[in-house]
């Protein structure tokens, strides 16, 4: 063991080699399992070297953040407004799959590092640069949410669509009792929960597809987006007609 872990020893400790194998290790094992001693024994070195590259955990989070960062795409060159958003909001989105950890990490984040700063910076540029106004930015970042991120809060997540659905190892008379309950107590969700799982047809298949109900809700905002733009839109215009229509 000890000669396995010389080779490690020699290789001089860094913040970009203690940060790559802090995702390596929390892709591995998840974020939970991820502590300082873990990462030190994987680094074969003693905890306290990784305090001069990450002064406790919470700095070691913000850094595997800017490293999600770094995988995400520039954006795009030689292309509109609208599909230069896609494309990066599709790229971030990859990112976030290729980590498990990412999102409830990203979500817990109350420091915004330089790398996530830019990051924002540059998000913004892109709209900027398609020539909305800064008025109209300020809202469409409002209304994009997490999803710059790659990631959306789901309303029918899986324990809903299992709840709709109804586990497998429940007999047939069970299942159709817990359906005729749902359906009475609550019908509205009932139908919009199962619609997908009722349809042979339908594009997602059994139950929701993760994937598809992104890109539909973010190609739906990005529509939007370009139509207010296209009609020079502005936040003052807007309260102005709410406030006659409640007049």
């Amino acid at each position: 063991m000890n000669q396995q872990m010389e080779p490690a020893r020699r290789t001089p400790l860094s913040r970009d080699r203690v940060l790559v194998a802090a995702v390596a290790l929390a892709d591995e094992v998840g974020i939970e399992s991820l502590s300082m001693r873990r990462l030190a024994q994987e680094l074969g070195v003693v905890p306290m070297a990784l305090y001069k590259h990450v002064a406790n955990k919470e700095e070691l989070l913000d850094g595997m953040v800017d490293a999600l960062v770094r995988e995400i795409d520039p954006p795009a060159r030689d292309a509109d407004w609208k599909n230069t958003v896609r494309l990066r909001v599709l790229s971030a989105r990859r990112a976030l799959l290729r980590h498990p950890w990412a999102r409830q990490v990203l979500e817990s984040r109350t420091n915004r590092t330089p790398a996530v700063l830019e990051y924002m910076d540059s998000f913004i540029g892109m709209f900027l640069a398609g020539g909305f106004s800064v008025d109209l930015t300020h809202h469409v970042m409002h209304a994009l949410g997490s999803r710059m991120w790659g990631f959306t809060q789901e309303l029918f997540d899986d324990s809903a669509s299992q709840n709709a659905e109804g586990p497998a190892a429940l007999p047939p008379e069970a299942q159709a009792a817990m359906f005729q309950e749902m359906a009475e107590r609550y019908p509205n969700i009932f139908k919009v929960a199962t619609v997908s799982a009722h349809d042979d047809d339908s594009v997602v298949g059994q139950g929701c597809d993760d994937q598809f109900e992104f890109e539909f809700a973010l190609d739906l905002l990005l529509d939007g987006f370009e139509r207010l733009h296209q009609q020079n839109w502005t936040s003052k215009h807007a309260k102005q007609d709410h406030g006659q229509a409640g007049t």
